[in-house]
């Protein structure tokens, strides 16, 4: 499975992380999104009826966790981080409105097109997540 992300999800993922009463979150990414398999990642709210394409709400961490809003691209075994927000803490914030829902799957849509994404890999020897910003060939 290949992982990519908008550049609003890294953003919000390098505030989240940068704060101590959101240092699980690097894990919490890592535990629930790497190495799993399309059923595994399939999990979480179904935000549209699309069983080739799922627009997926995730709570991670329990109910005081987070919200992640991603797209799984079954067929071509690629999954998009659109947009993450603590339950929580200062950061905190109810769950999104069905409008900033709609943005977000137009916002990767566009993205998707355009290869304005970064891709997520993992160092495995620090446990840490590595974006890099995908170039035009």
């Amino acid at each position: 499975m290949n992982i990519f992300c908008l550049e609003e999800f890294k953003i919000a993922f390098e505030k989240m992380k940068s704060k101590k009463s959101y240092k699980s979150i690097e894990k919490d990414i890592i535990d629930y999104f790497f190495d799993k398999s399309v059923e595994e990642l399939s999990s979480g709210t179904r935000l549209n009826n699309n069983n080739e394409i799922p627009y997926i709400k995730k709570r991670l961490n329990g109910s005081g966790g987070f919200r992640v809003y991603f797209l799984l691209i079954i067929k071509d075994e690629k999954l998009y981080l659109m947009f993450i927000h603590p339950k929580t803490g200062t950061l905190g914030s109810e769950n999104i409105t069905d409008e900033s829902k709609a943005n977000l799957y137009k916002k990767v849509v566009e993205c998707i097109k355009n290869d304005h994404l970064y891709e997520l890999t993992l160092d495995t020897k620090i446990n840490t997540i590595i974006f890099e910003k995908i170039s035009h060939s």
